[in-house]
């Protein structure tokens, strides 16, 4: 490392990164240097709870033992081969995530945005071969609000001016109709030449919109009556963060894994994971299918240099025995419910917030002020001062977000870190 960036503050590491970088992202003025558990420090030496958990990746908690040394283990034996080559630990890997899940094949990409396009790839695929649907005509059902990623093919479809203003043409195929809304699905696939209907279960970016309990089981019936594929994108709401090991097993009482043959249990034809898929550590994604749509793709027609590399292989086990060895479903359904009571309670003594919403530790809460306001902002910068971090989604939103690993305790000092914010909070 240079000595001279050693020396440097919060202050010079900011300005470094806005001569430098491309500004594409506004991050919250902290500058961050280490992580374990639930907590990250700055620069400085300041602590903080980590309330964001990069966005559901680090479920796990930060730095996890068992997951940085699968990856420093691997990574000092062998760490890409391409798929040019078998290697020792996507076989092993592979069988592990199929069983956990209940599919026949997992497809493994690197970020939760090519994992996306690989869905729409197979359902395209399989829709003109299967279903018999005319080249080039089918059309893939989206919701208003989406969040599935920034390429080019998915912001094609995205309602968010930011996401795909001036970065047009866009890609046609899809079509979008409002979220949790039943009866415009039902219309919609009475339409020709509709192949899927890719959905997440919560609405992570859009807000942490929760729609209504028998949205994702209606709409899997609907599918099934019109012979159409339901996509779960649950690259943010998998992997136990909504108190399931998937968003979409709704209220289930599995104990450490989900139970396939639950009536709870809602099994989309193509299942999207990514973020918490590595604990945080590497880009690991997967898709996963059974035979008759995943046999669609054939050598050479679909790929990645470093899917499915053996460091992904290793860390995505290590990472999915976690959630189960320390029980983090069971501790996100638990604390998920005390968090949302205490917020709730909050807000029945404040002005500043009109709601909370949220399922496990995935959770939101609603500025009282316009989109376009700095509210939340402001408020996300007082939380960082009395240490915990959170950033706002969609101007007035505010999304919580710890890593699973926290404890009672822990949550309830957070709890007494919010309400001391928004108590002395001034717009």
């Amino acid at each position: 490392m240079n000595p001279t960036m050693e020396k440097l503050n919060s202050t010079s590491l900011i300005e470094l990164e806005d001569k430098f970088g491309a500004h594409n992202y506004h991050p919250l003025p902290v500058v961050l240097s280490r992580g374990e558990g639930v907590f990250v420090w700055d620069v400085e030496g300041e602590k903080y709870f980590d309330f964001l958990s990069a966005y559901s990746a680090v479920n796990q908690g930060h730095c996890h033992p068992k997951i940085t040394n699968a990856l420093i283990e691997q990574a000092q034996t062998l760490a890409l081969t391409s798929r040019a080559f078998y290697n020792d630990s996507l076989g092993e890997y592979e069988q592990f995530i199929t069983n956990l899940f209940g599919f026949d094949k997992v497809l493994p990409m690197n970020t939760g945005a090519e994992a996306v396009e690989t869905a729409i790839k197979l359902c395209r695929k399989w829709a003109y071969e299967k279903k018999g649907i005319a080249e080039n005509q089918a059309t893939i059902l989206v919701c208003e609000g989406n969040f599935h990623g920034r390429t080019t093919t998915i912001v094609s479809f995205s309602s968010d001016p930011d996401s795909n203003k001036n970065f047009g043409p866009y890609a046609p195929g899809f079509q979008a109709i409002p979220y949790d809304d039943l009866k415009a699905l039902e219309e919609a696939l009475k339409q020709p030449n509709v192949a899927g209907f890719l959905v997440e279960p919560i609405q992570g970016e859009a807000g942490v919109y929760t729609p209504s309990e028998d949205f994702i089981r209606e709409a899997r019936r609907l599918c099934s009556e019109n012979g159409v594929l339901l996509i779960a994108d649950e690259v943010q709401t998998g992997i136990a963060r909504t108190g399931s090991l998937l968003a979409v097993c709704g209220n289930c009482s599995c104990e450490n894994k989900c139970e396939r043959q639950s009536d709870t249990y809602t099994r989309p034809d193509i299942l999207i994971l990514g973020k918490a898929l590595s604990g945080g550590v590497y880009p690991v994604s997967a898709v996963l299918a059974d035979d008759e749509i995943m046999m669609v793709i054939k050598p050479g027609q679909h790929g990645s240099t470093f899917g499915g590399n053996p460091i992904a292989a290793k860390v995505a086990i290590a990472a999915l025995e976690v959630v189960e060895e320390e029980k983090l479903i069971q501790n996100a359904r638990k604390l998920g419910s005390i968090f949302r009571k205490e917020m709730q309670r909050i807000i029945d003594g404040s002005d500043l917030v009109l709601k909370v919403r949220g399922k496990g530790l995935l959770n939101a809460i609603v500025v009282n002020d316009t989109e376009d306001s700095p509210t939340a902002w402001n408020l996300c910068v007082a939380l960082k001062d009395n240490g915990l971090l959170a950033k706002p989604t969609h101007g007035n939103i505010i999304r919580f977000a710890p890593p699973l690993v926290i404890t009672e305790e822990q949550l309830f000092e957070c709890v007494g870190i919010i309400e001391k914010t928004i108590k002395n909070f001034v717009k």
